[in-house]
C-alpha cells in the first residue's frame, strides 16, 4: 500500500502517492521540529535507504502529515517514530513554504508547519534505523558555520530554515536570516 500525503493539484487540496508528490513537484503539506537545548539543536542524518537526500544532515525531525491530521499530532508521532522523544511540548513558530530540488529528479515544494521544543542535551533517544543513521547535538552558530563550510552535507530545507527563518524559528537567540 503506497503512503498518500495532502497536495495541492491545481487549487484542491487532495491524498497524493508521496513519491508522484515529489515526482511531479507538487506543493504539499509537512512539518518540521527543532528539538532544542538552550542555544543547541537536535539534529539527524538521514538513514542511507531514504529516496531522497540519504545521509544529509537535518533538523530533528520532518515529514508529511496523513490526510486530516494535524500539524501538532503529526510532528510528536513523527519525533515519537523517527527517534523514540515522547513527552515534549512543542511550539508552533512559524508555517512557510518554500521548493528545493532534492536530487533524483526529485522536489520538495512543502508548506511547513514549524515547531520547536525544549529538551535536556540527555534526552533518551531511540533512533529508528530506517529514519536515522546518526544524530548529534549542535550549537546553532557552529551549525550556521558548518552548513557554510560544506553545505552539500545538509537537507536543502535545513539550509533554508536557517538561511531565511531563524530569527522567527528561534526568536530568543538573537539569530537573523542571512542575507
Amino acid at each position: 500500500m503506497s503512503l498518500k500525503i495532502p497536495a495541492w493539484v491545481g487549487d484542491t487540496l487532495t491524498p497524493v502517492e508521496k513519491l508522484e508528490v515529489h515526482r511531479r513537484g507538487l506543493r504539499h503539506k509537512a512539518i518540521s521540529v527543532f528539538v532544542m537545548a538552550g542555544d543547541r539543536v537536535l539534529l539527524q542524518r538521514r538513514a542511507l535507504g531514504k529516496y531522497h537526500t540519504p545521509g544529509l544532515w537535518a533538523n530533528t525531525c520532518c515529514t508529511h502529515p496523513h490526510w486530516d491530521e494535524a500539524p501538532e499530532a503529526c510532528a510528536m508521532r513523527r519525533l515519537r517514530e523517527e527517534l523514540g522523544i515522547e513527552g515534549l511540548t512543542l511550539t508552533r513558530r512559524d508555517r512557510i513554504e518554500y521548493r528545493a530540488e532534492v536530487g533524483q529528479g526529485l522536489i520538495e515544494h512543502e508548506v511547513v508547519d514549524l515547531f520547536t521544543a525544549e529538551a535536556p542535551v540527555d534526552l533518551p533517544l531511540a533512533p529508528n534505523p530506517e529514519e536515522v543513521c546518526e544524530t548529534a547535538w549542535m550549537a546553532l552558530s557552529t551549525l550556521q558555520a558548518r552548513i557554510a563550510e560544506a553545505p552539500e552535507r545538509f537537507t536543502p530545507w535545513l539550509r533554508i530554515y536557517l538561511r531565511d527563518h531563524a530569527g522567527r524559528l528561534f526568536p530568543n537567540l538573537g539569530l537573523r536570516a542571512e542575507a
